[in-house]
Order: C-alpha cells, then sequence, then structure tokens
C-alpha cells in the first residue's frame, strides 16, 4: 500500500493539483462551471461527469484526496498495471456522479413536490415546515425572522408573495449547488484494494499492522453511516464515495467475467 508512485498516479496527482491551482493565476471559480450540477440545472453540461473529479473546494479536501491516491494507488497500478488502473479510476469516478446524480434527483424531486404544495396553498405554518425540512443551510436569520413576521401576519399579500419566492429560492439553491471532488474514483481504488487483498495486512502510523479489509470496510461503514445520520451543515457527497466503490466492485466483476483481473 506505500509502495513507489507509479505512472498514472503521478499524473494524477500532477493533474489534481495543477486545475486546484489554475484559479489562483486566472481569477475564476472552476467548480462553478465544471463541478456536477443537478441534471435540470441550466448550469448542467454532461460532461461535468468528468470534469467535477478533478476539482477540489478546499485545500483539506484536495490534501485528502490525493493522500488516499498517492498511499494506496501505487500498489493497485502496479498489480492491474497502468491501463486497468486508469480504467478503473475514470469509472469509478463517473460511478460516484451518477450515484450522486440519482440520489440528487430523488431528492430534488421531493424538494420540488414540497415546494408546489406549498404555492398552491400558501400558509405561514406550512412555510416554516417547508423551511425546517429543506433549508439546512440556507435557513439563515433572516429567513428565521421573516418566519415569525409571516406568522404573525400570514393573510398579508407581500408577505405570502415574499414566501412563495423564497420557497422558489429554496429549489434554486439546492438544484445549483456543484458537487466536486476525486472521493468517488479514490473510495474506488480503495474497494479495489480491498476485494483483490482483502487480508494483506499494512502499517498506519504507530498503531500495528491492520488487514485492508478491515480499514476499507470501516471506511465504508462510516460513509454509509454519515449519510443516512446526515448532521446539519454536512455538504460531504457520501453517495459519491459509496458509488465509487459499488462500481469498483462491479468493474471487478466485469473484469472476472472477460477473462480475469490481472491478465
Amino acid at each position: 500500500m506505500f509502495g513507489r508512485i507509479t505512472p498514472i498516479v503521478k499524473n494524477l496527482l500532477i493533474i489534481n493539483v495543477a486545475i486546484f491551482l489554475v484559479p489562483t493565476f486566472l481569477n475564476m471559480d472552476l467548480g462553478r462551471v465544471f463541478g456536477l450540477y443537478f441534471i435540470y440545472s441550466e448550469n448542467f453540461k454532461p460532461v461535468q461527469f468528468v470534469t467535477y473529479m478533478f476539482l477540489h473546494g478546499s485545500n483539506m479536501h484536495l490534501l485528502g484526496n490525493m493522500l488516499l491516491l498517492f498511499l494506496a494507488g501505487p500498489m493497485l497500478e502496479y498489480s492491474l498495471g497502468s491501463k486497468k488502473f486508469l480504467i478503473l479510476y475514470m469509472v469509478t469516478g463517473l460511478g460516484g456522479g451518477i450515484l450522486y446524480t440519482a440520489a440528487n434527483y430523488a431528492e430534488m424531486s421531493a424538494i420540488k413536490n414540497d415546494v408546489d404544495r406549498y404555492i398552491s396553498a400558501p400558509n405561514s405554518q406550512s412555510f416554516n415546515e417547508l423551511m425546517v425540512a429543506h433549508s439546512d443551510n440556507v435557513y439563515n436569520q433572516n429567513i428565521y425572522l421573516f418566519t415569525d413576521q409571516y406568522s404573525r401576519n400570514e393573510n398579508n399579500p407581500e408577505l405570502i408573495s415574499r414566501s412563495i419566492g423564497y420557497a422558489r429560492g429554496l429549489y434554486a439553491y439546492f438544484g445549483n449547488y456543484p458537487m466536486v471532488g476525486a472521493s468517488g474514483a479514490v473510495y474506488g481504488i480503495l474497494a479495489m484494494l480491498g476485494l483483490l487483498f482483502p487480508n494483506r495486512q499494512v502499517m498506519l502510523l504507530i498503531l500495528p499492522p491492520i488487514k485492508i479489509k478491515y480499514i476499507v470496510g470501516f471506511l465504508i461503514i462510516g460513509e454509509i453511516f454519515a449519510e443516512f445520520q446526515r448532521t446539519p451543515g454536512d455538504n460531504v457527497a457520501h453517495l459519491a464515495h459509496l458509488g465509487g466503490a459499488l462500481f469498483a466492485w462491479g468493474l471487478l466483476r466485469y473484469w472476472q467475467k472477460k477473462g480475469g483481473v490481472f491478465s
């Protein structure tokens, strides 16, 4: 797991770091253009299923993904060969985007239904329930003050109109928030390691040797828990991570049926 750096891993590290530094020189937010948007957003383009995986939202986001790629990638590239390793990286990155998009579609459909239901019969209680159910980070102090004002004057036409604007803005906010990161591809690499070399032991800092299957299992279970017990303010695309792992399993099965993983 800690072997010498291999060609594809090295090039992926360079590409990801270079793209992260581009906005510094061009003074532009690449994530707003090439991040993965909701498929019905006016900002969505199919190419974003590829471009999103080479973008990162912060120094720590980049560092975490690149560190895992650096540690886990060389062993897998050496075993699979550079061609299959690159295929794995791209397929699992796409898989992360696909699963995230499918879940995002279901979530956005639910939000749209609730927004449409509110607009058809607006009242202060329904508005408060809508905001509490879906707003998360956008439920700020201004919304809180407006909700209080609206509850005291819910028949005021101006307040009703503003509440409808807030409701529509809620749908627009979530529909225009791009997802970025190589985590789907990185989790695909980790999952493939766990599937191919489950009992191989690695050293993690001062801990005793640990089998890869336990490390990967812990990470995937953690992602499942984090997704279904999501805390307020958690903007991590856990389903993209899980999608990468799931597509790694599917790709492994495909290779096995086509004549072998290491052929």
